[in-house]
């Protein structure tokens, strides 16, 4: 056991935040942006919490000290942004949510004194955009996204206007979320203080649900409207920026309006675009060669540049410029459409089908299951057996294709599985 007692507050925290599918790799970077955010005492309380949600009697059944203790302990790393804190029909329960989309960005979500944020913007540069492992695996270690693009949706046609699915609509989103929180984008925050942020708007990152309550409550985020937030979503549209939401149908937590330049996933997009780091939209863009005038405009607009200007020849020789789109690294969002003053290109269906995940639970189980690490989360011993919590994972396995299923049961190696997936396909 002496090798266990020896290891630092900060491995074991890391190890506890790569039991949830959306992880962080070791590395001296990691255990320094950790050190800034998490006093070794905090690291090492923290790095006890079930993954799923839990209450305040857990918490102090977990830490073996009194409640009260407990509290005062979990409202402070809620009033840092370190753990969410949710209302649940009454009932007071934190998380502690993944780095990202979570407290990494949580933490340079507003101007703070209380840390370093310049020398956390240099560790987040260095662990995300130097390293890039944890790039990797945020955004290519499973199948299923963490997140996916939503389409301009001033640019679709009438018809596309009919094919579109209200969860495909970041409208949509908006006007039917229950809190909504307005807060600085985490990414051109980070480039400011690198000396590198663009000129798009700030003040404009976008979240939902009890995420956004908690932020509000701890002045991470100002509450907004829906008619507010509508004209928040017009100015990213105005400035070609690219709306990046939670890859779910139900219960969205954020949408970020993202540029090629600073934004994480779009940077990822333009690294590794033909393994699409971020789910695409169910849209390609199509050009129409014979009007169209080779002015260059869209290649510009295209934050990831899948658009680019190629020499051909016709058949008795002669050269000629034409605009290509990459479809394979396309996201479908529509700022090139947007961008074209002949309206030389229009948006069409893929011809693949896009499969999102329901809500939250389903996505989280799906990356597991592909991760191999569902037993994390069924088997979460701290949170002391949460039949709901249960239900919740086993609901979202049903759901999943047979394939998925099969995977799922032999990580679990369950009979009672096994006789619940038999049924729910007879």
């Amino acid at each position: 056991m002496s090798h266990i007692a020896a290891k630092s507050a900060y491995k074991n925290l890391e190890e506890r935040i790569n039991r949830f599918p959306q992880g962080a790799p070791p590395s001296e970077s990691l255990y320094k942006i950790l050190s800034v955010l998490f006093s070794e005492k905090e690291a090492a309380l923290v790095a006890q919490l079930p993954i799923k949600p839990f209450t305040v009697k857990t918490a102090s059944k977990v830490w073996n000290i009194g409640e009260i203790e407990a509290h005062k302990i979990l409202d402070e790393l809620a009033g840092r942004a370190i753990l969410l804190d949710v209302d649940n029909k009454g009932v007071q329960q934190y998380m502690l949510p993944p780095p990202m989309a979570g407290f990494f960005e949580f933490s340079m979500m507003r101007t703070r004194n209380d840390i370093d944020q310049k020398l956390l913007a240099e560790l987040f540069h260095q662990y995300m955009n130097v390293e890039e492992d944890f790039i990797k695996e945020l955004f290519l270690s499973a199948e299923t996204r963490m997140g996916r693009v939503f389409v301009q949706e001033a640019v679709l046609t009438n018809n596309d206007e009919v094919q579109i699915l209200d969860f495909e609509r970041a409208s949509h989103i908006i006007k039917t979320a229950e809190h909504i929180g307005i807060s600085m984008c985490y990414c051109r925050h980070k480039m400011d203080h690198m000396s590198r942020a663009c000129d798009a708007p700030s003040d404009i990152c976008m979240t939902f649900g009890n995420t956004a309550a908690s932020l509000i409550k701890h002045n991470y985020a100002r509450k907004a409207d829906a008619s507010e937030t509508m004209e928040l979503l017009h100015l990213a549209y105005e400035n070609n920026l690219v709306q990046c939401g939670e890859n779910v149908r139900q219960g969205v937590s954020f949408i970020c309006n993202c540029c090629g330049c600073c934004c994480e996933g779009l940077i990822a997009a333009r690294k590794f675009g033909n393994l699409h780091p971020v789910q695409t939209t169910a849209f390609l863009p199509k050009i129409n060669n014979d009007s169209c005038t080779r002015c260059g405009l869209c290649i510009k607009a295209c934050p990831i540049g899948a658009i680019e200007a190629t020499e051909s020849q016709d058949q008795w020789g002669n050269k000629y410029k034409e605009i290509k789109i990459n479809e394979e690294v396309c996201l479908g969002c529509g700022v090139c459409v947007r961008s074209c003053f002949k309206q030389s290109i229009k948006l069409q269906q893929r011809q693949e089908k896009i499969i999102t995940p329901v809500n939250s639970v389903h996505r989280v189980v799906q990356m597991a299951i592909e991760k191999g690490q569902l037993q994390d989360l069924i088997f979460d011993n701290k949170a002391l057996g949460s039949h709901r919590a249960m239900a919740a994972i086993l609901g979202a396995i049903l759901k999943m294709t047979p394939v998925k299923q099969a995977m799922a049961s032999k990580q679990m190696k369950s009979v009672f599985l096994d006789n619940l997936i038999s049924k729910a396909t007879k």
